[in-house]
This record gives structure tokens, C-alpha cells and sequence, in this order.
């Protein structure tokens, strides 16, 4: 088993240590879960609670964080959540190394272009005058259709589909059983049924995207379904025909985008949510998860619930929304007083004892 020392595992994070820097840790761990032998961290006063209570050797916290406990060892740092990126990547096993060259099981077919390092795993198939990028790894399983096109450095992991003439770029990791290039969901009503609508585009991915297990990028009806650089899809993300996602943009699990939307840069998705066809998301857009968003919005806009409303305005429609079982109550009460009433009468209300005369009051 691999261990750090404290000193060790601040000079990897770049952060000021506060203990004995000669203790031994043997791995990372959450606040709740992390014994006498590992680290954690605690970038928020919310944990405040949990950090009381841990028993890790070691915490990473921000500089100026009070911390009560003397027995802890303190990393400080400006980002105890990054840092923390860098403690993971100490102890983490290294990925096993993919051997260079083309399986014994694997299928290549006339035409194929492997850059230098390219690594064909098991009863992986690659199709006709595809090309594939130095160094690129197909772990397993992975199709790759007649004339597509992958860049260095790119993995693909076990059960990976890409259609015929599907695009990567450089850098590009898939995650099992991720689909791009099948066909839109495109039909027309006739009188004798669905007819299918040609779909003669393709899937085109940048550099430096991530895909999600089982996430489906449906190829374009024509020209392109794109996939913006540094951009990163969690696992079952469905992207519809010709829709065109921005630069960096976060797509968070199970959100699904309808056809020929455009998403501006930088845009964050929650997960579950749903988006309308042929509308335009504006730059640096957030959406809450959960939220269906049904037209268009500007650039910069935090969007959030069903419909989708830019954040403010939700809030506010949420709170009448909740004060209404109160004003219904109140509402059928009046309708019953009402109904009492004879017809013309004064409203019900309390008995009152008849007010005493001037002369009563002096008796």
C-alpha cells in the first residue's frame, strides 16, 4: 500500500502545513468516513460539523478558516477542494497502459490510418478508410465506422460506438457504451405512417471533450451536430440532430436537448433537464436541474424550474404558489359566511351584548 507524508502531500497541493509533517497518510477519504491514517478536506462553514467530528489524520481547509481542534493537521490553501484534486491523484492506481499495435481479436478493415502509438483493443472493429490519431487507445469493444476520424490521444472505453464518418478531435475521452452519429429522430405523418427523414449529416466533436457513459449524439438531418471544445457531458446526456453545443460547456446527467437547438459558451445544465427544439441559449447560461426550457433566453441568464424562468422570477412564483392552500382556505370560508346570509341581510358576525343607554349607564 502507498503512503504519503503530510510534507509530502502539501508540497504536491502547494499548501502551508500546520502538524507533523512526518505522518504517514495512506489515502484520502471524506470528513465523515476518513480514519486515523487518511486526509480530507473542508472548503465551507457547512461542514463545520463534520469537521468537529472526523477522525482524519490531516484536513485541507481554506487559510484564514478557523478550526478549534489542535489535534487536526491543517493544509492550508486557497482551494481546498482543487488541492484535494491533487491528494486523489497521489494515491490513485494508474490507468493500465494500453499495449501499442492492433489486438489479435480486433477487426481492421483496408484503409485504416493508425497514427503512431495507436492502440486497437480486443474485438474492437474499425471500418473502412477510417483514421486514428497517435496515440489514441480503443480499449475494448469500441466500433468505429467507415471514415471516421479520431485524433491523438483520445480513449475510448469498452462498448463505444462511432457511426461512419463521425469526427473527433484531440484528447477526446468516451466512456462505455457512449453512441455518436446515430440517426435523428426525424418522421414525417402520412396517411399510410411514419416516413423516415433522410439524415445525411454527421457528429462532429472538438478537442478536449468528455462524454459520459451511455450519452447518444444523434448526426445531423445534414451539415453537423457539434460539440464544442473543452466541453463535458455526463453519463446519459442525449444531444438530438443538429443541435450545436458551445465551448465548455456542462451538461450534468440525463439532460436531453432537442433538435437543431443552438447553446452558447460556457453554458451549465443541471441534471434532468429538458430542452425545447430550435431555440437559443445565450453565452454563460445556468439552468437549474429539473428545469424544462421551452424558448429562448439571452446570454448570462440562471434559469430554473417548469417552465424555466430566470431565477428571481421562479422564486416569486413558487411563493404564491405556497401560500395558496392558506388563501383557498380563507376563500371558502367567506363563500360559506356568504351562503348564510338571508337575502339582503347585514353579514353574520359575533353576538355583541345591545349597547347600554346614556341612562342605563348612569343607573
Amino acid at each position: 500500500m502507498t503512503t504519503r507524508t503530510l510534507f509530502e502531500l502539501a508540497q504536491a497541493c502547494g499548501a502551508t502545513l500546520e502538524g507533523d509533517g512526518s505522518r504517514s497518510i495512506r489515502g484520502p477519504a471524506s470528513l465523515r468516513d476518513a480514519g486515523e491514517d487518511e486526509i480530507s478536506f473542508c472548503g465551507s462553514a457547512k461542514l463545520s460539523r463534520e469537521l468537529e467530528r472526523t477522525r482524519a489524520a490531516a484536513v485541507l481547509v481554506p487559510h484564514e478558516f478557523p478550526v478549534a481542534r489542535r489535534d487536526l493537521a491543517l493544509l492550508r490553501c486557497a482551494q481546498p477542494s482543487r488541492a484535494f484534486d491533487a491528494v486523489v491523484r497521489l494515491f490513485a492506481p494508474p490507468p493500465p497502459a494500453a499495449p501499442a499495435g492492433i489486438h489479435p481479436s480486433a477487426v481492421v478493415e483496408p484503409g485504416v490510418e493508425l497514427g503512431p502509438g495507436a492502440s486497437i483493443g480486443p474485438l474492437c472493429h474499425v471500418g473502412r478508410g477510417a483514421r486514428i490519431g497517435a496515440r489514441t487507445v480503443l480499449r475494448g469493444r469500441v466500433s468505429v465506422g467507415e471514415g471516421a476520424v479520431l485524433g491523438a490521444d483520445c480513449e475510448l472505453h469498452p462498448g463505444v460506438v462511432l457511426y461512419p464518418h463521425v469526427r473527433l478531435g484531440e484528447r477526446c475521452i468516451l466512456h462505455a457504451g457512449a453512441v455518436l452519429g446515430a440517426d435523428g429522430h426525424g418522421f414525417e405523418p402520412t396517411p399510410q405512417g411514419w416516413v423516415k427523414v433522410p439524415q445525411g449529416g454527421t457528429v462532429i466533436v472538438e478537442d478536449d471533450v468528455e462524454i459520459g457513459a451511455n450519452t447518444t449524439i444523434d448526426r445531423a438531418r445534414f451539415g453537423a451536430t457539434r460539440i464544442g471544445r473543452g466541453s463535458k457531458l455526463d453519463n446519459l446526456v442525449h444531444i438530438a440532430h443538429n443541435v450545436v453545443l458551445g465551448e465548455h460547456g456542462m451538461l450534468v446527467a440525463q439532460v436531453g436537448v432537442a433538435g437543431s437547438t443552438r447553446i452558447g459558451r460556457g453554458v451549465v445544465i443541471g441534471g434532468q433537464v429538458g430542452i425545447a427544439g430550435h431555440i437559443e441559449l445565450g453565452d454563460g447560461v445556468q439552468i437549474g436541474g429539473g428545469a424544462g426550457v421551452t424558448r429562448s433566453f439571452p446570454q448570462g441568464v440562471e434559469l430554473w424550474g417548469y417552465p424555466a424562468r430566470p431565477i428571481q422570477e421562479a422564486l416569486r412564483g413558487m411563493a404564491f404558489v405556497s401560500k395558496g392552500e392558506s388563501v383557498l382556505r380563507r376563500l371558502r370560508d367567506l363563500e360559506a359566511r356568504v351562503a348564510g346570509l338571508p337575502a339582503g341581510g347585514p353579514a353574520p358576525g359575533p353576538a355583541h351584548p345591545p349597547y347600554a343607554t346614556k341612562d342605563e349607564d348612569q343607573r
